[in-house]
C-alpha cells in the first residue's frame, strides 16, 4: 500500500507535467484545476484496482483451512469490563459455550465494584454454574490506558499458562477456542490475534459503523497481508503463553500507549516470534448510536494509524475511489473522462461489499448506505492528518508518534 500511495504521486506529477508542456496557454489557475482533476482520476483508477484486488484476496483469505489443536491446554480468559453494554452478556455466554475439552479459567475486571458491568457476571454465573469464573475489582491506575491498568489488576489471578485476552464487545462462534490454540501450537508461534467484522446494535448509525468495518477495515487487513504490507495485531483476540508474556516484559509497558494491541504484536516480533491471524472472524459489536459517536470512533482510529504508520495510512487513500472519482469529475467540471471512473468506482466498491459478504457468510443489506459511507469515511481520512487529539471514554488525548497517549486538559 505504501508504493501504491507512491506511485499515485509519481503519476500525477507526470500528468501535471504533461499538462503543463501541452495546455500552457491556460490560466494559471485553471491549469491547477486540471492538474488536480487528472490527479484525483488517477488516484480513482488505482483505487478501483486496489478495490478489485481486495476483493479477490478477502474470498482467498477466508477459504483457507482453520487449525486443529493437537491437546487442548487449560486457559485463562482474560475480560476487561466496564459498563452495561447492551450485547454484554450474549457476548460473554459466547466464551462460556466454547467446544474445548480442556479447563477453562473465566476472569473478569473492573476498576469500580458498583460497575453494572458485574450484574452481568452475575447472570452468567446463573446460567452457566459449572464455569469457573473470578472477578477482580481494583482501582488502581498505572497511565492513561485504562483497559491494560484493569488487565495489570486482573493477571496475579490468571490460574493457566495460556491466557487469551479478548475485549468485552467481542462475541465467538464454539469453535473459536480450539481454532485460535491450534494456531498458537504451531511452531514459532507468539501470538495469534483475529480480525473482526462488525454486529450492529439496532439503529442506522450502528448499521454504518458495521459498514465501516467489514467493506473497509476488513478488506484493508486482508490486503494488507496478502502483499506483506501489514503487521496487525487486535484486541479483539490475543492470544499468548504467559513464557512469551514474560519474555517482551509484561504488559506495564503498554499503559501510556492508545494502540496497544498494536504494539503487543511488535514486541512479540521483536523477540522473534511469530503474530499470526486464523482464517475466520471474530464479531465486533458495533455501539455507535449518533453521528457523533461514529465520527469520534473512526477519527480515533484513523489518526491512530497515521501516528504509528504514516506511510500505510497515506496508503490507506486507495480505499476511497468514490470520493477521488467525484473529485476529479468536480474539478474537471464535469469533463466525459471522469463520469466512467465514478462508476466504474460505485461498481467495484459494491462488488466488495457483495464479495465480503459472501466470504463472511451473511446476507447482502443495504447496499445504498456504502456510497455514503465511502464519502463520510473520506472526509475523516482527510480531517485526520490535521490533528492528533482524539477522545476516548469521555477523556481527550493527544497521540504522539509513538502512538503513546497525553491527556489534554480542556479549557
Amino acid at each position: 500500500m505504501k508504493a501504491l500511495a507512491w506511485l499515485v504521486c509519481l503519476i500525477g506529477l507526470l500528468l501535471a507535467s504533461g499538462l503543463i508542456a501541452f495546455e500552457g496557454r491556460l490560466q494559471g489557475e485553471h491549469l491547477i484545476l486540471v492538474a488536480l482533476a487528472y490527479l484525483c482520476g488517477t488516484g480513482a483508477a488505482l483505487g478501483v484496482a486496489y478495490t478489485v484486488l481486495a476483493g479477490a484476496l478477502i474470498g482467498r483469505f477466508f477459504a483457507r483451512a482453520t487449525s486443529e489443536p493437537s491437546s487442548f491446554p487449560p486457559v485463562t480468559i482474560v475480560k476487561p469490563l466496564h459498563g452495561d453494554e447492551q450485547t454484554l452478556l450474549a457476548n460473554l455466554t459466547s466464551f462460556c459455550v466454547q467446544d474445548y475439552p480442556g479447563p477453562l479459567q473465566f476472569l473478569f475486571g473492573v476498576h469500580d465494584s458498583e460497575d453494572p458491568a458485574l450484574q452481568t457476571v452475575e447472570q452468567l454465573r446463573l446460567l452457566h454454574p459449572e464455569a469457573h469464573i473470578t472477578v477482580v475489582a481494583d482501582a488502581r491506575l498505572y497511565g492513561p490506558n485504562r483497559k491494560m491498568s484493569n488487565i495489570l489488576n486482573m493477571l496475579p489471578e490468571a490460574r493457566h499458562d495460556v491466557l487469551v485476552f479478548a475485549d468485552s464487545d467481542v462475541s465467538v462462534d464454539r469453535r473459536y477456542l480450539r481454532n485460535v490454540i491450534g494456531e498458537l501450537q504451531k511452531p514459532g508461534v507468539g501470538l495469534v490475534t483475529c480480525v473482526y467484522r462488525g454486529q450492529p446494535d439496532p439503529g442506522f448509525w450502528p448499521r454504518l459503523s458495521a459498514k465501516a468495518t467489514n467493506y473497509q477495515f476488513l478488506p484493508g487487513v486482508v490486503t494488507g497481508l496478502a502483499l506483506g504490507m501489514a503487521r496487525p495485531c487486535f484486541g479483539q483476540t490475543i492470544a499468548m503463553r504467559r513464557e512469551t508474556l514474560e519474555r517482551i516484559g509484561g504488559f506495564a509497558q503498554f499503559v501510556h500507549h492508545l494502540a496497544e494491541d498494536h504494539a503487543i504484536g511488535e514486541a512479540v516480533r521483536m523477540i522473534g516470534e511469530k503474530v499470526v491471524i486464523p482464517p475466520f472472524t471474530v464479531s465486533h459489536a458495533c455501539v455507535e448510536s449518533s453521528v457523533a459517536k461514529l465520527v469520534a470512533h473512526e477519527l480515533r482510529w484513523s489518526r491512530t494509524i497515521r501516528t504509528i504508520n504514516p506511510l500505510g495510512h497515506l496508503g490507506s487513500s486507495l480505499m476511497h475511489p468514490l470520493a477521488f472519482a467525484l473529485l476529479a469529475a468536480a474539478l474537471s467540471g464535469g469533463a466525459a473522462w471522469a463520469w466512467p471512473l465514478v462508476g466504474a468506482a460505485v461498481l467495484a466498491r459494491l462488488a466488495l461489499m457483495m464479495q465480503s459478504d459472501h466470504a463472511l457468510r451473511q446476507d447482502y443489506s443495504d447496499l445504498w448506505v456504502l456510497p455514503l459511507w465511502d464519502i463520510v469515511s473520506f472526509l475523516i481520512f482527510v480531517a485526520s492528518f490535521f490533528s492528533t487529539r482524539v477522545i476516548w471514554r469521555g477523556f481527550s488525548f493527544t497521540v504522539g508518534a509513538d502512538g503513546r497517549l497525553s491527556p489534554v486538559q480542556d479549557k
